[in-house]
């Protein structure tokens, strides 16, 4: 049971990091396109000038990378632990029983009472417009 709930984590864990990196690579691209369109004629001369422009650039963005980093890792880091000091856990499992006792239960949805499978987004759109004033 053990090895299948770390196996578990580990898979999700995984699929985090893969989701976190398509997302990265995804805007990061779009954010280099968008750069481009705007003024092509400047992109390209920053893209083709001499090397100590390249080399300006290229310290510049890793120095924003490192910091930008540095920021999230740390905001994150502090928001947890200050979450975890003020809950008074001993442990994970103490952790989740606190949590439990503090935030809403969220009641189950089975079997669905309401529409699951869309044929499209249009068909979501529509759904949710139509039901979105009904009483529940």
């Amino acid at each position: 049971m053990e090895k299948e709930e770390r196996l578990q984590r580990i898979k999700a864990g995984a699929f985090l990091a893969t989701v976190a990196g398509i997302s990265a690579f995804v805007g990061f691209g779009t954010t280099l396109a968008a750069a481009k369109k705007a003024d092509p004629k400047y992109f390209n001369k920053g893209v083709h000038a001499s090397a100590e422009l390249a080399d300006a650039g290229a310290i510049l963005a890793l120095r924003a990378l490192g910091w930008g980093t540095l920021y999230a890792v740390a905001g994150t880091s502090c928001l947890c632990y200050g979450i975890w000091k003020l809950s008074g856990a001993k442990d994970l499992k103490d952790f989740r029983i606190k949590m439990g006792n503090i935030l809403p239960i969220l009641p189950k949805n089975n079997p669905p009472r309401s529409r699951t499978e869309f044929s499209g987004l249009n068909d979501l759109m529509t759904y949710l417009a139509e039901d979105y004033g009904k009483k529940k």
